[in-house]
């Protein structure tokens, strides 16, 4: 199964907000705070310009005011194009100015994350992670476990979005196997999940540029597909660049 993989940042947002729909200016109009505001301005950004991609839509502001991306009442993200369904999932995250969004055709339960390397305490880890992953993380080098901590963590966060929950599950019923892969060798790499000893997930990890990334899905994905877009606005529509 293919999953498509987009990056933007602040940098990449217009200043206006004509690419929104109207619904979507009256929900940011509802956002008080500069940085909330400015989280969900990246991250409907950087959907719709994955989606346009995807839908083969000109990259045009008036286009992509088209395409919305409604909170379902799970909280999880739902596409509609033209006020109807469109049939592709996508799941979002930011973290320090960046937002990623993975894509891909329904009917499939799809999560990403990003995540960046940060010092936690063993308290941080008791409480999170379960007895096999605790043990994981203790045979790692005292310079590995940041890293490695952040990749479970992040496998965690992207198996409970696809799970259509968030973190009102208990982040211990899920348990994160990236195998045995370097955490130092470039390009992405398997990861295996299982929920509750009852469903598994197959996802990806990779990490470069100080972020930490995962996605997971079922059914199994393909290693993430890189999108590229335009430089500038209203050229003709992003394309597909494979990535390994």
């Amino acid at each position: 199964m293919d999953v498509y993989w987009l990056e933007q940042t602040e940098a990449d947002v217009p200043k206006e907000d004509s690419w929104l729909s109207a619904r979507e200016v009256i929900c940011l109009s509802g956002m008080h705070f500069v940085k909330r505001r400015t989280d969900w301005r990246l991250g409907r950004w950087t959907a719709k310009q994955a989606l346009a991609a995807c839908l083969h839509v000109p990259n045009h502001l008036s286009a992509l005011a088209e395409i919305e991306v409604r909170a379902a009442p799970s909280g999880a993200p739902e596409v509609f194009v033209a006020n109807q369904p469109a049939a592709f999932t996508v799941s979002l995250s930011h973290r320090a100015g960046l937002a990623a969004c993975a894509v891909a055709r329904t009917p499939v339960d799809l999560g990403c994350d990003l995540e960046t390397i940060e010092p936690h305490g063993q308290a941080f880890v008791t409480d999170y992670f379960t007895a096999e992953e605790q043990l994981r993380i203790a045979q790692a080098s005292a310079a590995d476990q940041p890293r490695l901590v952040a990749l479970l963590w992040s496998g965690k966060e992207s198996t409970l979005k696809a799970l259509r929950t968030g973190l009102r599950l208990d982040t211990r019923s899920v348990v994160v196997n990236p195998g045995g892969t370097s955490l130092h060798v470039s390009g992405w790499h398997p990861l295996q999940v299982r929920y509750a000893d009852a469903q598994a997930f197959h996802g990806w990890w990779r990490y470069s540029d100080s972020f930490l990334r995962t996605v997971v899905a079922a059914p199994p994905p393909s290693p993430p597909i890189f999108l590229r877009v335009p430089d500038r606005i209203g050229s003709a529509a992003p394309f597909l660049e494979p990535v390994t």
